[in-house]
């Protein structure tokens, strides 16, 4: 059987399930070629001007980053995953923009001693930022490399200080329908929620991020904050998150209720674990050609020695 990268289907280019169901959502996707050259001439401008936005310098944190090369600012700042604004890759950049962002507060509650609810400044003064290089692995197959800024979530779990109860962390993402135009076609149950176990949340390298390339957050890669989790396909990085709710029980998160074959709780990289549709085994980097060879995709997307630990005896087919 040939692979789908061979017979000219990019992995960019595939939908989940709940998205190619629908004829209208078909629609959309045969405007995929004036989306991209939309995107592409966002991706020029981007280059142009260079990262904006207000500096948010922080030194860099060497234990924890990749000595890759980054992805340049138009390549992570046009083509991203944020189905609230739209599935084109070029829709986030587009319509994120509408976003309110002031006044911005995050409430920290469940079964924890001290719930919380801080807003922006005083969720950036909780912890010193610092930059990290992380890879970005897509489920569709796709990766970056992108210098985050922020601080280990860790240190604003134990501000609420959890109690036994507390073994998952479960997030939730703004929903602002009338700056969402995404939001009305359905593709997923809204608010976005996602969710950790509180031991994969506590790790260091799970980190609470305030902004890219020493510029805070634009709208389309999360602002004001969203959690960045390395070793996990991009979509359990919860983006523009306005709760954090820490619980007994193991969430429902959206991709797991609208496509529960295709999209596990875990959602660890694993090349061994193909997604239902396509090999998991190799990725392409964006930024580079199309007929570039392809990556070889890494186990926990090169973080095994950091976070292998976790899932010791855990068959992770079976949990995925």
């Amino acid at each position: 059987m040939r692979k789908l990268w061979e017979i000219g289907i990019r992995p960019s280019e595939i939908t989940p399930e709940p998205v190619w169901q629908s004829r209208r959502r078909w629609l959309q996707q045969a405007a995929v070629g004036s989306l991209a050259l939309g995107a592409a001439g966002l991706a020029r401008a981007a280059e142009a001007e260079g990262p904006e936005g207000p500096l948010l310098k922080a030194p860099r944190d060497a234990r924890w980053s990749t000595d890759e090369s980054p992805n340049v600012w138009s390549d992570i700042t046009t083509y991203n995953n944020f189905y609230e604004f739209g599935t084109g890759k070029g829709d986030p950049a587009h319509y994120a923009g509408r976003m309110r962002l002031e006044p911005w507060t995050v409430r920290i509650d469940g079964a924890v001693r001290k719930p919380l609810t801080l807003d922006l400044d005083a969720l950036r003064r909780l912890a010193p930022l610092e930059e990290r290089v992380y890879r970005l692995r897509c489920v569709e197959a796709w990766s970056m490399v992108v210098p985050w800024t922020g601080y280990s979530l860790s240190h604003l779990l134990r501000q609420v200080e959890p109690t036994a109860d507390a073994r998952y962390v479960v997030f939730t993402t703004t929903l602002q329908p009338e700056a969402m135009p995404g939001v009305a076609e359905g593709v997923l149950d809204w608010p976005y929620v996602e969710g950790l176990r509180l031991d994969e949340a506590m790790h260091p390298l799970a980190l609470l991020t305030f902004g890219v390339y020493g510029r805070t957050l634009p709208p389309q890669n999360g602002a004001p904050l969203r959690v960045i989790v390395p070793w996990k396909y991009g979509f359990k990085s919860a983006k523009s998150l306005v709760g954090i709710r820490l619980q007994a029980e193991p969430p429902v998160t959206s991709w797991m209720r609208a496509a529960p074959r295709e999209y596990g709780f875990y959602a660890n990289v694993n090349p061994a674990v193909p997604h239902p549709r396509w090999s998991q085994a190799s990725e392409r980097r964006i930024g580079t050609s199309f007929f570039a060879p392809r990556l070889p995709t890494q186990p926990f997307n090169g973080y095994a020695e950091a976070v292998a630990g976790l899932y010791a005896g855990m068959d992770l087919a079976r949990n995925f």
